[in-house]
């Protein structure tokens, strides 16, 4: 499990959460960082933050895809928008979780995408559905 965040308070509560379940969470802070940690230790998790993209996240998430390519993306967003859940699957996320819904969402995501399914939080489910849309095999 690799987290990527650059808020070192959130990052430790995110942490705390995942070392609940995972035995390894290593973090980094910044997008290089980020890319040379997928390559070396190919996770089967990545969670991102999405302000680490800086605004490339197609970009973020290729060079990610490149580096690991069984490594599967949540992405952490404070926007509860279905447009920005949207934009971060279209880019190769494969789950979206709210940063105010972690204590709620972020295991159930994780055992989702370990699944091999999608998730969403279900606040950014823009058809009504309170979880998460199906997997696609596109």
């Amino acid at each position: 499990m690799l987290l990527a965040d650059r808020h070192h308070g959130l990052r430790d509560s995110v942490r705390g959460l995942l070392e609940m379940e995972f035995e390894s969470v290593f973090m980094v802070a910044n997008e290089a960082s980020l890319v040379e940690g997928v390559g070396r230790l190919k996770p089967a998790v990545v969670v991102l933050d999405l302000s680490l993209a800086g605004g490339d996240l197609p970009g973020l998430l290729g060079r990610v895809a490149e580096r690991a390519p069984g490594s599967k993306v949540l992405m952490l967003t404070v926007h509860d928008e279905a447009t920005v859940a949207t934009a971060a699957l279209a880019a190769g996320a494969e789950a979206v979780v709210l940063k105010s819904k972690l204590a709620t969402d972020l295991r159930p995501a994780v055992d989702s995408l370990l699944a091999g399914k999608r998730y969403l939080s279900p606040e950014l489910c823009d058809d009504g559905t309170t979880g998460p849309p199906p997997k696609t095999t596109d």
